[in-house]
């Protein structure tokens, strides 16, 4: 545990300590996995790596396993893709699929509802091989919002439309949705979309909401009520999902989705909708050895706030330079971390050869204030590969 300060000291020194030391803990086994494939060579097996959170906020015990299983499946299903040849987007796609199906998390199906009483959802994806982003903000009727987003990323990469029109990459709202439909997404009636306790925390909010207006409160106590009203949610607190993903050439991606704040006004687009802020993913260069994907949950950078809450995976990788008599061995160091300043935060990690994703869901220590404390958990591996 750390202060808020003291995080860019930890990250620095976690990852400078990374490449001095070999991977012995359990969230840093030793996998044997695959790197980029030079242009006559080509590796004997394919693999990856994916790191998923469900939020994060407050997992209640009751639902604990609920939350680890999601992970879970969301790892499993990116492996999968990996495994079929998928490059990192398209996983990190399919990982988030997952998680906006889950009806306890605050994406997709199950988000929290505006002040109308519907689901508008955001949600943002980046590729880092050719850094092209997509996003929806604000889009209702649609069961997987970051399906949109992924599509397009795709479509910006074919160019230019007719009579040279620059095609869009950040949608909202109803156009956003009438983009998806035409694009072969199909729409999904936004009652269904609502899970019982979304709509639970809905009529809550709502009776809280009505009271207060009877009531002059003043600034002061209508804070204290904010607050106690978010503790009080439950699993109603659970912000974005995200995911990062390592493929077997070595891109990275990262994406993000979220129902948004419950009893948001309608139209408003949050955090993981927006361009470097959501999420960001960025391959190696020539400029930068190291690859980078992460993607954020909470709002860390609203001003004005008494607590700075919010939750953050990061994944960080560079080539492994073997010595002899190994050079055709390729591998790709990987290090990983979540963090966050809420309560707690539930992740999943797996790599393409493991036969079950690992889960945990970190919290934390009793006493702590959330949002004026940082709770931060990562590892090391290493993915490598014989080139014949």
């Amino acid at each position: 545990m750390i202060g808020l300060s003291s995080y860019a000291g930890v990250m620095e020194s976690l990852m400078n300590s990374a490449e001095e030391q070999q991977p012995s803990s359990p969230l840093a086994n030793s996998w044997s996995k695959i790197q980029e494939s030079s242009k006559n060579q080509k590796p004997k097996c394919v693999g990856g790596f994916v790191l998923v959170h469900a939020g994060a906020g407050y997992h209640s015990e009751s639902k604990a396993k609920e939350y680890k299983h999601v992970c879970k499946r969301a790892c499993q299903r990116a492996v999968d893709r990996l495994k079929a040849g998928a490059l990192a987007v398209e996983a990190v796609a399919a990982a988030l699929v997952e998680l906006e199906d889950s009806p306890f998390t605050n994406a997709g199906m199950g988000s929290n509802l505006n002040l109308s009483g519907e689901i508008e959802c955001d949600a943002s994806i980046m590729d880092g091989k050719s850094l092209h982003y997509g996003a929806v903000g604000a889009i209702s009727g649609i069961k997987n919002p970051v399906l949109v987003a992924n599509r397009l990323l795709s479509e910006a990469q074919k160019g230019k439309l007719s009579a040279g029109r620059i095609p869009p990459c950040f949608l909202v709202g109803r156009g956003a949705h009438d983009w998806a439909v035409s694009h072969g997404i199909p729409p999904c009636p936004s009652e269904k979309m609502a899970s019982k306790f979304s709509l639970s925390a809905y009529k809550r909010n709502k009776r809280k909401m009505e009271l207060a207006e009877k009531i002059d409160t003043g600034h002061n106590h209508t804070k204290k009520r904010r607050q106690s009203s978010e503790n009080e949610n439950g699993s109603g607190c659970l912000d974005t999902v995200g995911a990062v993903v390592i493929d077997l050439e070595g891109n990275v991606a990262a994406a993000v989705s979220s129902g948004g704040l419950a009893m948001k006004h309608p139209g408003r687009v949050g955090q993981a909708a927006h361009y470097g802020c959501g999420c960001w993913a960025e391959n190696a260069c020539s400029m930068n050895s190291h690859s980078t994907a992460v993607s954020t949950s909470g709002s860390p950078f609203l001003a004005g706030e008494d607590r700075v809450l919010g939750g953050v995976i990061v994944l960080r990788c560079c080539r492994c330079v073997e010595p002899p008599p190994s050079q055709n061995i390729q591998g790709i160091l990987v290090e990983f971390l979540w963090s966050h300043t809420t309560e707690s935060m539930c992740v999943g990690y797996m790599s393409a050869q493991d036969s079950k994703a690992k889960t945990h869901i970190s919290r934390l220590p009793p006493g702590t204030v959330p949002g004026q404390c940082l709770a931060i958990e990562g590892g090391v591996c290493r993915l490598m590969s014989v080139v014949e």
